[in-house]
């Protein structure tokens, strides 16, 4: 390599280094600092809804005499409901099963088939919470022996959570200004705001019923409804 090209070789070389620092000093300049923080918020309703989880269970020796059975004692168990005031469209088949019944063998000798059982359940929607309990006896009286539990639910629940993100945003915001001060900075403009996706189902309540002259007694109490945000500011 020739002299005077050895050192146009350098010249350039060095340039380019210079204009790389140059270059990685400006973006570090011009990264912007932020704080990032999550937050929760809650809001309290009173539940509108129940959702009743009931059904017959029926056994005979044949699947059709078990079937038979299930049937005629969940059409009337359906009509009363309907006449009780239960809406046809509250009503919904659950489940619904047909299994054999086995022996309960004696030591070295093998169950066989003695029988069969049906199953069927039904998912009942109660809007007026103030005749719950009369609902309840009511499955009961017209046949139901099974009862799988009973939920709560709010049913203007997506509406109601807005107070819940509304807190969730000012609990987030507030502890981002406690971090910011104790960092020596300010918090600036919102970046991003992401909510967390809360899986809160309803509220179950399990319960065993008898048949009984008394209105089952029935505490719907309070719904809790959860929001959860991430929030990212700028720092200045």
């Amino acid at each position: 390599m020739q002299p005077h090209a050895a050192t146009a070789y350098l010249i350039l070389a060095a340039t380019l280094a210079w204009v790389g620092l140059a270059g990685a000093a400006a973006a570090e300049g011009t990264m912007t600092r932020t704080v990032t923080v999550s937050a929760t918020g809650q809001a309290s309703a009173e539940p509108d809804t129940a959702v009743i989880s009931s059904g017959v269970l029926t056994e005979d020796g044949t699947a059709r005499e078990a079937l038979n059975k299930s049937s005629l004692v969940m059409k009337k168990l359906i009509a009363g409901l309907k006449s009780a005031g239960i809406d046809a469209k509250d009503i919904q088949t659950s489940n619904f099963s047909v299994q054999p019944r086995y022996t309960n063998p004696r030591e070295g000798q093998v169950a066989v088939i003695n029988g069969y059982q049906v199953q069927n359940q039904v998912s009942v929607r109660a809007r007026d919470l103030s005749r719950l309990g009369e609902v309840l006896d009511s499955l009961v009286s017209l046949g139901a022996n099974q009862m799988r539990g009973l939920s709560f639910e709010v049913s203007k629940a997506e509406t109601l959570r807005d107070e819940a993100r509304k807190a969730a945003i000012a609990n987030a915001k507030r502890r981002a200004d406690l971090y910011a001060a104790a960092a020596g900075a300010e918090v600036g403009q919102v970046i991003s705001i992401a909510e967390d996706v809360v899986q809160a189902g309803p509220h179950p309540v399990a319960f065993a019923r008898a048949a009984a002259a008394e209105q089952v007694p029935i505490e719907r109490g309070t719904e809790t409804l959860e929001a959860r945000v991430t929030v990212t500011w700028a720092l200045k």
